[in-house]
């Protein structure tokens, strides 16, 4: 917890696929493959890198001279770099921005972002391909950002920053037999006297059922001899009725 911070020192596929840079498994392959990639940064790239800011989510459309007039704003700008593919030509939307004096860079570093330029928001933040320890792409699995279609969120970076982990007390808990020896004696007498007092119920429930038998019986037979008598009875008054009749 001392070391934690929201924004990346070092560069680590694992920790930037965590939303708090906990995580000990990854869990998309997009990480395994900036695990398992072994990157160099690119040695045709000249300029300081210290002193170039990187531009991100451009409109196609965007030109050099319009990222001069807007980050000119902020300081004298030394060289615009703005990515193309090299068989089309066309805009890869981002580019790297180098200043002569650091305090233009900072200052363009707080401002700019967010900042829209021919109706899209940009996203500005320092260089990290030759200042970041261990950087990794984000064609390789890496990065910092990502959308949550992808399914690749990356966290770490001024974007997406580390959320700060949650450390929960490690609680005792009393019902499963943790805590102290006099908690666990208690539990276990009480599940023996539980158990005895079970014992003894179904034990005079047995003694009970042969003479709740007998009472049932008993009461049957009862029944009988009195609805046998009531029978009897009948037929005798109905033997008198036919005697008057005659």
């Amino acid at each position: 917890m001392n070391d934690w911070a929201p924004i990346a020192k070092e560069y680590d596929p694992l920790k930037a696929g965590s939303i708090d840079g906990t995580d000990e498994e990854p869990h998309d392959r997009a990480i395994w493959r900036a695990m398992l990639a072994r990157y160099v940064p690119n040695k045709g790239v000249t300029g300081d890198p210290h002193l170039t800011l990187f531009v991100a989510r451009l409109n196609l459309q965007t030109t050099e001279e319009k990222l001069k007039e807007v980050f000119s704003r902020y300081g004298d700008i030394r060289k615009v770099r703005l990515v193309r593919d090299l068989v089309t030509g066309f805009s890869k939307g981002y580019a790297f921005v180098e200043y002569k004096e650091e305090r233009a860079l900072l200052k363009a570093h707080r401002d700019a972002n967010r900042l829209v330029i021919d109706q899209h928001e940009i996203f500005v933040d320092f260089e990290l391909e030759r200042t970041l320890k261990g950087w990794i792409p984000r064609r390789l699995g890496g990065g910092f950002g990502g959308k949550k279609e992808s399914g690749q969120l990356r966290f770490g970076g001024r974007d997406r920053p580390f959320r700060k982990p949650i450390n929960l007390p490690n609680m005792k808990n009393y019902f499963y037999g943790e805590g102290s020896a006099e908690k666990r004696n208690w539990s276990r007498e009480g599940t023996r006297d539980w158990r005895s007092r079970d014992r003894d119920q179904e034990r005079s429930r047995e003694k009970r059922w042969p003479e709740r038998e007998r009472s049932w019986t008993w009461g049957e037979s009862e029944r009988d001899r009195d609805s046998k008598e009531e029978r009897k009875e009948e037929r005798s008054r109905g033997r008198e009725r036919k005697d008057r009749d005659r």
